[in-house]
Formats: structure tokens, sequence, C-alpha cells
């Protein structure tokens, strides 16, 4: 992308475009509930050093997604809290069956 997005209406779209693939979606919520769940193990036995877990599972499942499947880079190093708050978008529209409806509205293609 040669042009800086200037909001999240248009940043949407062009994250859920470099999703396309089933198989890096899968690896990106493998990381998102896995950083989840760490997040509130973190938090329930106050052992702080699970944040930096969460973090770091959360990325490497998503990074590992781009790297080898999409073949692309990371929005996170282009738009950080647009990334993080669209990867949570994302997991939560396809824990609610809602996800393929969404690239259906965007006219976006899938891919296996």
């Amino acid at each position: 992308m040669a042009e800086k997005l200037q909001n999240y209406a248009a940043f949407w779209p062009y994250y859920l475009s470099e999703h396309q693939s089933a198989r890096s979606r899968r690896l990106h919520f493998i990381g998102t509930a896995l950083g989840l769940c760490l997040v509130f193990l973190a938090l329930a036995t106050q052992t702080w050093w699970l944040l930096v877990a969460a973090l770091v599972s959360g990325y490497t499942f998503a990074w590992i997604g781009h790297a080898f499947v999409e073949r692309n880079k990371p929005a996170t190093f282009t738009y950080p809290f647009w990334s993080l708050l669209s990867d949570f978008r994302m997991f939560f529209l396809w824990m609610t069956g809602r996800l393929e409806q969404e690239y259906v509205r965007l006219g976006i293609d899938q891919r296996p």
C-alpha cells in the first residue's frame, strides 16, 4: 500500500484483504485466543510476566501467518493501534459466525 490510510473506515477493508487466507486467519485466532487466556491468567494470578507472554504468543502466530501463508507485511508495523483493534474485531466476528458475512459485505475474496 503506497498511500497511508487516513481513517479506520478505510483501514478495516484493507486489514481484511491482508487476511484472505483461512489458514492465516486460523493462526491469528490461535494467537489471539492464547493471548487473551494468558492476559486473564496474569490478572487472576497476578503473574505479570504472563502479559509479555500474551503479547509474544499473539504476535508470533500472526506474523507466522503473514510470513509463510499470506506472504505480506503485517499491518502492525504501519498501523499498530488499528491493527490490534482489527485483530480483536476479526476474532470476535469469527467467534460469532459473522466473519464470512463481513468479507462478502465488503466484496473481499477469501482463500482456503
